[in-house]
C-alpha cells in the first residue's frame, strides 16, 4: 500500500485474508465491547477478550407468550450451544445485593422496577461464565421499554427468537403442564411426554395461575409483542411454536448459528443462460451500490476502447469465437482491482464457465466470498430467453415480463440477439450442464437458489444470505 498515492488502494489479498480468518467480525466485536463496557485499562480488556475460551459465544434472547415452551427450548438450546441459561428465577437466586433487593419485590408480589432488572441482567452477563461461553436469556425483556433500556445498558443480543402460537393452543398447554420435581423440566400430557418411564412416574401437576390470570398474562404479552418486535427487528426471527418440539429446536438452532459478517462483498452469480443472473446483479447493484461486472459486457467495452488488450480481444468477438482465458483473466483482474470494486464490492457473472476458469479465479487475488447458483430447468430458460430483446441504441437488455421497455419508441427498435435463438441457447445450456458438477465442486459452500419464481422473490432469497454464514 503506497501512502503517497491518493486514494489509497487496499491490496485485494488483504480482504481475502480478513474474510478467511473472520478478522472484520472479530475487530467489530472487540470495538463494540470496548465502547459499551468502557474498561479502565482498554489494552488488558482487549487481551482478556482474545483469551476467552470462545470468541464467538452466543448472545441469544428467547421470547414468547406464556406456555409457548420457551423455557424448555432455552434449556435445550443452552446445552446445545454450551452457553449459560439465564432466567428470571436464576437472577433472583443469586446472592448479590441486587438480587436481595429484587427478591423483596417478588415476596410482596410487586413488579420489579425496570432499572433494577437491567442492573441485575448487566451484573449477571458480565460474570466469567457468561463472558467466556455466551448466554441464552429467556423471557426477558417483557416490554419495549425494557428492551431499549437493555440496549442502552450495552446488553445487545446477536439473535432474538420470538415463538408464536394461537391463544387456544397456549391455554390448552398451560392446563396440562407437568413438572419433574428433580430437574425442574416441564412436560405436558399431550404435547411433550418424557421417553423415560421413571421420569413420567414422578411428574407433578403444580398449582399454577387461574384461567383468568393466564388470560391476563397472555393479553399483556400480546399488547407488548409488537413493541418488542420493533426493538429487535433487524436480528429477530419469529418461529411457529405450534409444531413438534424437535422441529422448533432445529429451526431455532439453525437461526442462532448463523453469523452476520462485516465484509466487502465479492459475489459470484452462476447459473444457466436465462436464469436471471444479469437481472439479480442489477438489483443488487442498485440497492447496495456494488459494482456490476458482467464478463461479456466488460470484454465488449474493453475491445471498443481500443487498448492493447482490447485490440487482442476484438478479433475473437468479431468472429464469435471464445476469448482465451488468459486475456479474460487479465481484463477481469484489472477491473476488479479498481478503487470502486475494492471499496464497494462487486458482483461477477458470466465467468467462470468451466473448471479451469474457476480454478484460475480461485488462484487469483479476487476470490469471491459468496457464491450463488441460480437453479432453473432448461425449458424455463428457453421460455425466458424467447421473451428478451436488446436495444441496439443503448445496449440495454429488456424482458417482456420482468423488465419491459420504458417506452413504445424503445420497444419498436428492440432486436433479438443472434445468440438468443433456440439452437444457440440449447447449445449454451448443454455446455453449462456439462460443467455444472465441476463448478459445484470448486464452490462446495455455494448457496443454491430456486430461480423459478418471480425476480423479487429470488432477490429476497439472495439478499437474505448476503451477510450471514
Amino acid at each position: 500500500m503506497d501512502e503517497t498515492v491518493k486514494p489509497l488502494r487496499i491490496p485485494p489479498q488483504m480482504s481475502v485474508y480478513a474474510d478467511k480468518h473472520n478478522i472484520l467480525h472479530l475487530v467489530q466485536d472487540m470495538v463494540m465491547s470496548l465502547v459499551i463496557n468502557q474498561p479502565d485499562d482498554p489494552i488488558c480488556y482487549l487481551i482478556s477478550l482474545l483469551q476467552r475460551s470462545r470468541v464467538d459465544g452466543p448472545r441469544v434472547v428467547l421470547l414468547g407468550p406464556p406456555a409457548v415452551g420457551k423455557h424448555t427450548l432455552a434449556k435445550k438450546l443452552s446445552t446445545e450451544l454450551r452457553a449459560v441459561h439465564v432466567t428470571m428465577d436464576s437472577l433472583l437466586q443469586d446472592q448479590s445485593e441486587l438480587s436481595t433487593q429484587a427478591r423483596q419485590y417478588t415476596l410482596t408480589e410487586q413488579e420489579l422496577p425496570d432499572k433494577l432488572l437491567v442492573q441485575l441482567i448487566q451484573q449477571r452477563l458480565k460474570e466469567v461464565d457468561c463472558f467466556n461461553r455466551g448466554w441464552v436469556l429467556v423471557g426477558i425483556p417483557q416490554t419495549r421499554l425494557q428492551a431499549l433500556s437493555l440496549q442502552q445498558a450495552g446488553v445487545i443480543p446477536e439473535h432474538v427468537v420470538m415463538l408464536e402460537a394461537p391463544d387456544n393452543v397456549l391455554l390448552e398447554r398451560s392446563q396440562g403442564k407437568l413438572v419433574d420435581p428433580l430437574t425442574g423440566d416441564v412436560y405436558h400430557q399431550t404435547f411433550i411426554w418424557p421417553a423415560d418411564d421413571t421420569v413420567a412416574e414422578r411428574l407433578e401437576k403444580r398449582q399454577g395461575p387461574s384461567e383468568r390470570q393466564r388470560l391476563a398474562e397472555l393479553q399483556r404479552y400480546r399488547c407488548e409483542s409488537t413493541g418488542l418486535s420493533s426493538a429487535y427487528q433487524h436480528i429477530l426471527k419469529k418461529i411457529n411454536g405450534d409444531q413438534p418440539p424437535t422441529d422448533i429446536s432445529q429451526q431455532v438452532l439453525a437461526f442462532v448459528q448463523t453469523r452476520r459478517c462485516s465484509r466487502t462483498p465479492r459475489i459470484l452469480l452462476l447459473g444457466p443462460p436465462g436464469s436471471g443472473k444479469s437481472h439479480q446483479a442489477r438489483l443488487l447493484s442498485e440497492k447496495y451500490k456494488m459494482v456490476d461486472v458482467c464478463c461479456g459486457q466488460l470484454l465488449g467495452s474493453v475491445a471498443a476502447v481500443g487498448s492493447v488488450v482490447g485490440e487482442e480481444i476484438k478479433p475473437y468477438l468479431d468472429d464469435g469465437r471464445p476469448v482465451p482465458d488468459s486475456l479474460v483473466l487479465q481484463v477481469l483482474q484489472e477491473r476488479l482491482s479498481q478503487v470502486d470494486c475494492s471499496c464497494r464490492g462487486w458482483i461477477l457473472h458470466g465467468f467462470p464457465c468451466d473448471l479451469q476458469q474457476a480454478k484460475s479465479l480461485q488462484a487469483s487475488q479476487h476470490q469471491p466470498n459468496r457464491v450463488f447458483f441460480l437453479e432453473l430447468t432448461d425449458d424455463a430458460c428457453l421460455e425466458r430467453i424467447s421473451l428478451r430483446a436488446t436495444d441496439p441504441v443503448s445496449g440495454e437488455r429488456f424482458h417482456a415480463v420482468t423488465r419491459p421497455a420504458p417506452s413504445s419508441e424503445v420497444q419498436n427498435r428492440l432486436k433479438i440477439r443472434p445468440e438468443d435463438n433456440s439452437l444457440a441457447v440449447t447449445h449454451r445450456l448443454n455446455q453449462y450442464r456439462t460443467h455444472t458438477a465441476v463448478l459445484q465442486s470448486v464452490y462446495p459452500d455455494a448457496v443454491h437458489i430456486d430461480a423459478d419464481q418471480d425476480p423479487h422473490s429470488v432477490f429476497e432469497a439472495v439478499e437474505s444470505r448476503l451477510t450471514t454464514d
